[in-house]
């Protein structure tokens, strides 16, 4: 088989080597439906119900991260659960239904759309890093009101994640003794779930090419940053 080449940004410094397991996830997008409603109270009434739940979902994953990578990097989970109060996020929300007479669920999603698009449309790499955020805040909502689980990513060998993004409770909830480096379609290096990378000393590379996941098994990068040039 033909080796294939593709050249991506990488975060920090790091080599790695090893299988690569392909992930396929929703990156922040979650399939929803519009659909019109006539108990306004009622979707409003889920809203806060999906709210309380993801609470006590952030909570644990704090203290997961607290155990994992310390203190300052858990408080991600926090400012979750701030953006879960988050005024201007949740009038945009209840806004959405009672103009629209829609269901919470598309309300959610056109309000992580317009957050979202607001945040990677700024000139400030921080700014744009938290676009991934409020995608994994919204998508917690979702899955919440869905009844879908959230189950981590199960590996049984040291390996390689590929994915087109990733978000941070999916990256915290990894084994990192068993996880060699990321490679991710999107993203950036001011993410969260960058952040968390570095603190776990695993590599992270963003390549903008699609991958091939019939066609590549096994995975070798070299992530070397541009030393500044002296004065």
């Amino acid at each position: 088989m033909a080796m294939t080449k593709l050249i991506g940004k990488g975060v920090f410094d790091g080599i790695a080597f090893g299988k690569i397991k392909f992930i396929k996830n929703s990156g922040g997008h979650f399939d929803v439906t519009k659909t019109h409603v006539d108990n306004i109270g009622e979707e409003i009434s889920k809203l806060e119900n999906a709210k309380k739940e993801a609470v006590i979902q952030l909570k644990a994953l704090y203290d997961k991260a607290l155990k994992d990578v310390g203190e300052q990097n858990a408080m991600i989970f926090e400012i979750h659960q701030m953006m879960l109060e988050d005024l201007d996020f949740n009038d945009y929300i209840v806004d959405t239904i009672k103009g629209e007479n829609v269901n919470v669920e598309y309300a959610i999603y056109t309000a992580q759309k317009y957050f979202a698009d607001m945040f990677l449309s700024m000139d400030d790499d921080y700014m744009k890093g938290r676009a991934t955020d409020v995608k994994d805040v919204s998508k917690r909502l979702l899955q919440i009101l869905s009844g879908v689980e959230v189950n981590s990513v199960e590996v049984d060998e040291k390996v390689i994640i590929a994915a087109d993004d990733l978000d941070p409770s999916e990256t915290i909830q990894l084994d990192k003794n068993k996880i060699l480096g990321f490679v991710t379609r999107k993203g950036s290096d001011n993410s969260h779930t960058a952040i968390l990378a570095r603190t776990m000393n695993l590599s992270l590379i963003h390549i903008s090419e699609p991958t091939r996941q019939a066609e590549i098994s096994y995975a070798v990068f070299c992530l070397k940053k541009k030393k500044k040039k002296k004065k």
